[in-house]
């Protein structure tokens, strides 16, 4: 049997935005890290708005000291 899973947006970014802040982690840090120019990117990913590539999945658990899999949130 296929069990259909789904990456939950808002809880994705919930994550990454409480991870952030428990890790002392400022969202400068994350828009230097990435090489953002601005941080718009980071502030949707945090509202649930859109995801991350997955190049920048991996580059936030390296800079949050987490697994993928303690960022991203899937539903089935």
């Amino acid at each position: 049997m296929c069990t259909t899973l789904r990456i939950n947006m808002t809880k994705t970014g919930n994550n990454i935005s409480r991870l952030r802040k428990e890790k002392g982690i400022t969202i400068r840090q994350i828009q230097e890290t990435m090489g953002f120019n601005t941080p718009q990117a980071i502030y949707r990913w945090m509202r649930g708005e859109t995801m991350p590539t997955l190049d920048n999945v991996f580059a936030l658990s390296e800079l949050l000291n987490v697994t993928v899999e303690e960022i991203v949130v899937l539903e089935k």
